[in-house]
């Protein structure tokens, strides 16, 4: 079956040839190289299309069917669609789905629930940790009192016993649980034991596992967490955009308003229909085989990887991103994605827990099976990408391996195209 034209996606833009190129560009650049950064994702045509939607026309502010603009009645409709869909995925009672980002999902879940200049413990983004959950260059990290957890220098995972050491120390008000590089299942159950010793919240950004969490692959984290975070657009395979979802009712005025007017203004009502669109996929039985297949083809990678000779920070991992330490290749973070990126796989360098290295040249690499198991990758395309990143990683500056790798990859992608 053919692929449809690029115009296709680009409808309208006859008019603006410079935008359509780079659009255009871009298109290609998805459909003829393999994506292994754990924030991304391709989206189906139907996502496509409620956010290329006349949608984006329309002004909203407010919840559903509490507006302050009319005009209202099908903008009610569709949020009211997404917040539906997205409370029978988690098996939650309350859910907002208006943040554009993760970031503000946690910025409107801090300002609800907390007093500016308030104590977090969060995990350091050294460890794993997502800068939104108060780094010191955010503005969560300048309005609340940030004490940073990390892992443990053996086990390369969190020590709930120096956790809890730290909580009574800090005394937080609220305790921040996942991240953007940690690979390893959380104990929910813990945390919030600490947390309830704290008196404090217990807030879970479940944005890099959400579609695990809503298979039953992953561990569950509510009941133990007040208030979960995510993102639509990574594990969910949907919307750019986030969520904040919780069960007890005292907390949805908090919430909400948070979330609006507190970090944000007008709802983004083209990516709420997104939203509602991906929620209403993963609804559907075959989300869950494809999740089961982000876990076998992680677990393909890691294991090629290691077989040749690379260090998997923890040894492995329980969802669809892993963490690489590049330590015995000689070859840091920022030299291997540029190579790997020449031959058309991207990924993006990472710092490894107790990394000598800087951000800017880190000791290791952020890899996911998220995008390439959505097209359509098994084990054995997972098992090859490992021995391609093996291969250039063994000289970056060796050109003719990066474009003997690139035609591979060419030849794999168009195997598997994805639209």
């Amino acid at each position: 079956m053919p692929l449809p034209s690029p115009a296709y996606f680009t409808p309208g833009l006859d008019a603006d040839p410079e935008l359509a190129a780079a659009i255009n560009g871009e298109l290609a650049r998805q459909r003829d190289g393999i994506e292994l950064i754990a924030s991304e994702n391709i989206v189906s045509a139907l996502v496509l299309a409620a956010q290329g939607s006349v949608l984006t026309n329309k002004t909203v502010e407010g919840a559903a069917y509490a507006r302050y603009y009319g005009g209202a009645e099908y903008a009610d409709a569709i949020e009211a669609l997404a917040i539906a869909r997205a409370t029978k995925l988690f098996g939650c009672r309350f859910a907002n789905v208006q943040p554009h980002s993760g970031s503000n999902a946690n910025a409107g879940a801090f300002l609800g629930l907390l007093n500016l200049g308030d104590a977090i413990l969060s995990m350091n983004v050294a460890a794993g940790g997502h800068i939104s959950h108060g780094h010191p260059a955010t503005l969560t990290g300048r309005d609340y009192k940030i004490t940073h957890y990390g892992v443990n220098r053996v086990s390369e995972r969190i020590d709930l016993d120096e956790l809890r050491d730290l909580a009574r120390a800090a005394r937080p008000k609220m305790i921040v649980a996942g991240g953007s590089a940690y690979p390893r299942a959380i104990d929910f159950a813990g945390l919030r034991a600490i947390a309830d010793e704290m008196d404090a919240f217990l807030l879970v950004d479940m944005a890099h596992f959400a579609g695990l969490v809503a298979t039953g692959l992953y561990p569950n984290p509510f009941p133990h967490a007040h208030v979960v975070t995510t993102t639509t657009y990574k594990s969910l395979r949907g919307a750019r955009g986030g969520m904040v979802l919780w069960n007890d009712e005292r907390l949805s005025k908090r919430i909400d308003a948070g979330v609006f007017p507190g970090v944000q203004g007008s709802v983004m009502l083209h990516a709420v229909a997104g939203k509602a669109a991906c929620l209403g996929e993963a609804l559907k039985p075959d989300f869950h085989a494809y999740n089961e297949a982000v876990l076998d083809n992680a677990r393909a990678l890691a294991a090629t990887l290691a077989d040749k000779g690379l260090r998997i920070v923890t040894g492995g991992t329980d969802m669809g991103l892993m963490l690489v330490d590049l330590a015995s290749t000689g070859v840091t973070g920022d030299v291997a994605a540029g190579a790997l990126e020449k031959a058309g796989l991207a990924v993006n360098k990472n710092m490894i827990p107790f990394d000598p290295r800087p951000p800017e040249a880190p000791s290791g690499l952020r890899l996911s099976s998220n995008a390439g198991t959505t097209r359509g990758f098994g084990v054995s395309e997972f098992e090859k990408i490992g021995d391609w990143i093996a291969r250039i990683l063994r000289d970056p500056s060796d050109l003719r391996a990066i474009a003997e790798t690139r035609q591979e990859v060419l030849a794999l992608c168009r195997a598997f195209p994805i639209y």
